[in-house]
């Protein structure tokens, strides 16, 4: 493959489309606008919003088009409270209109304490995840989880996501899955544009798989905090586990992920037999 169009590496923080996509769900009446007539697009009209957020027009424009590097707070704070943007999409917003990254990419090595907690964290699956969607270092009950130690390259979760077939058993809500993961890539991206790396990975993805390209056309951002995954092990079955993303002030482009079962679950009890495999034999 000679690598991803232009097109796909340009649109990973595209100003522009992301203000467009949050117009067109919209609806005029919402926001106290008549909704008859024709309409050549969905949602709010750029005249519209402009109106609403107590801008000109022209200067509205000018900022879809990334023209405005010193927009106001104030003016950014009206455009997303007539859009009605959550706080996950306003950051997005505010990393779109000025890019703080320096674009390099985090340290490829994982600090031996993190990596001693891991592995006391013998009961429940952990591991360290960077802003690429790489595993960077996990301990045995998250390996028997997933089994990274198998993967041939670097494990990363956006592709196996979308490259990998296994995942499409593997996570019993995998549409849910793919959506979350491409939405965190696309806030990643705001926040690094200048990320050569994670341009090709969008790129990579965007280029071998359908559903990557309609989701990332999406424009959504999330920030993964907690949450739940439903799994389907080959081994031991169905698991309902919920997750927590830890940051780490030390490490600000890392996160700990660290699943969890309720007590007295089925889950829990499966977690503890994948454990009890996984545990090291001693000699």
């Amino acid at each position: 493959m000679r690598g991803p169009p232009a097109a796909i590496l340009g649109a990973v923080s595209d100003l522009g489309e992301f203000l467009r996509t949050r117009r067109a769900r919209v609806r005029p009446g919402d926001v106290g606008l008549p909704g008859g007539g024709r309409r050549r697009v969905p949602g709010l009209r750029r005249e519209e919003l402009a109106l609403l957020a107590g801008v000109s027009v022209d200067y509205y424009m000018r900022l879809e088009q990334g023209r405005t590097p010193s927009v106001s707070d104030s003016v950014l704070d009206a455009v997303a409270r007539v859009l009605g943007l959550d706080e996950t999409e306003r950051a997005h917003l505010r990393n779109l209109v000025r890019p703080t990254s320096t674009g390099l990419p985090p340290p490829r090595r994982v600090r031996p304490g993190l990596r001693r907690l891991l592995d006391r964290m013998g009961d429940v699956p952990a591991f360290v995840i960077d802003r690429y969607t790489d595993l960077r270092a996990w301990n045995p009950l998250a390996n028997a989880l997933y089994d990274f130690d198998s993967a041939r390259e670097q494990p990363n979760v956006a592709r196996y996501t979308f490259l990998d077939e296994r995942a499409r058993t593997f996570y019993r809500d995998w549409p849910e899955v793919a959506a979350d993961t491409v939405a965190v890539l696309r806030l990643n991206a705001g926040r690094h544009q200048d990320d050569a790396r994670l341009a090709a990975l969008v790129g990579e993805l965007s280029v071998k798989d359908e559903t990557f390209r309609v989701l990332w056309a999406r424009h959504a951002v999330l920030e993964r905090t907690h949450g739940t995954k439903l799994i389907r092990h080959p081994v031991v079955g169905d698991l309902d586990v919920d997750y927590e993303m830890l940051l780490l002030p030390g490490d600000p482009d890392l996160q700990l992920a660290v699943y969890t079962a309720a007590s007295g679950s089925a889950t829990e009890e499966r977690l503890r037999l994948l454990a009890s495999w996984s545990a090291p034999v001693d000699a």
